[in-house]
């Protein structure tokens, strides 16, 4: 991390079709293989080869090619996997990379680079999915183990590139969908091969995406950057339809999620040039975050002692987990004080742990 802090910028530039002058190819390549957004290089080498080192065209080449037979073979598979649901009266809906995957045309599916695919369903299905996918040969080396943990089934086969992690609801905490309703009614119905499978909307894609990256894997708490789905959210808002800002914000259920949506809206404004608009990238909050995250990228030991920046939304966090947990009566609103130690432990040992994909 501390050898590539500092081309962040020339690679988001590159990521964005700058020309690449003066670009200091070892670090940015390291820090792409960093970020898992190698492949995403490919269009700055087709389009400025000549500016490119012959070695690094020829990697990233070579690394994009490996990925399309890689991503033609989760396709494959997520074909399957979604034909043998529908045939027990299951359909699902694609999340993440999975939906990525659905929608991305063929000629564009090496780009993005993925580990697993990400489908969900409803409680009432859960059985006859995870019926479906053991009899075309799928076993189960993982799952939830607590009632109050996370539901989740991770499936995979020997022959497969990726596994399958089924799930219930979206992903994150849940009080920040309350407000969403059903996520079907925010999908359209498409073929997948045989099959059909609930596709969500960009602006749903795009929340689910961010709140994700934010709290289910600490990203706001942390200061962590995810350049590979900063680079999805652009992607999302220039496909069909596009990214609704409108109606993405208007679903913001709290502070705390304003806080963290308008974050990531403003480092994707800022590192990747989209065109997020002003109201939702002008606050103090946010911009004291997007501060904090190009700090510790550069930097990485301040990441320790910019920790304490949490403390600004730890009363926020503390009473949406509260609503979600129906015991909000038992903290009076607004009340504050400091993390227990476990919660510091916690994140003092995300804050110094390698994290793939981060920076």
């Amino acid at each position: 991390m501390v050898g590539h802090s500092r081309a962040l910028t020339s690679l988001c530039n590159c990521l964005r079709g700058v020309p690449p002058a003066g670009v200091e190819w070892m670090s940015v390549v390291g820090l792409a293989n960093q970020t898992l957004t190698t492949p995403g290089l490919i269009d700055v080498v087709d389009k400025f080869t000549s500016m490119v080192p012959d070695d690094v065209c020829a990697c990233v080449r070579d690394i994009y090619r490996r990925n399309v037979r890689r991503n033609d073979r989760l396709f494959a598979q997520l074909e399957e996997a979604v034909a043998a649901m529908n045939d027990r009266g299951v359909t699902p809906v694609l999340l993440k990379g999975a939906a990525t995957l659905a929608t991305t045309p063929y000629g564009r599916r090496g780009v993005r680079l993925m580990a697993d695919l990400d489908v969900m369903v409803r409680p009432e299905e859960t059985e006859r999915a995870i019926a479906a996918l053991t009899a075309i040969g799928y076993e189960i080396p993982d799952r939830s183990r607590s009632a109050g943990q996370r539901w989740y089934v991770e499936l995979n086969r020997s022959c497969d590139v990726g596994a399958i992690d089924l799930q219930r609801r979206a992903p994150g905490p849940a009080c920040f969908y309350r407000d969403f309703g059903h996520a079907p009614d925010h999908c359209r119905l498409a073929p997948l091969g045989r099959g059909m499978a609930y596709i969500p909307t960009p602006t749903y894609q795009a929340l689910m995406l961010i709140i994700h990256d934010q709290f289910q894997d600490y990203g706001y708490w942390l200061g962590d950057i995810d350049l590979r789905h900063l680079v999805e959210l652009r992607d999302l808002n220039g496909s069909v339809g596009g990214i609704d800002w409108a109606e993405l914000s208007s679903h913001v259920s709290s502070e705390l999620m304003r806080n963290a949506l308008e974050s990531q809206l403003l480092a994707l404004a800022e590192l990747l040039g989209v065109d997020v608009p002003l109201s939702l990238r002008s606050r103090f909050i946010p911009r004291l975050q997007l501060v904090r995250r190009l700090m510790q990228a550069r930097f990485p030991v301040t990441r320790v002692p910019l920790l304490a920046i949490t403390v600004l939304d730890l009363g926020n966090y503390r009473r949406e987990a509260a609503i979600e947990h129906q015991h909000a009566s038992k903290r009076r609103h607004g009340s504050w004080s400091m993390p227990s130690a476990d919660t510091l432990q916690f994140l003092l040992g995300k804050a110094v742990g390698v994290r793939a994909g981060k920076v």
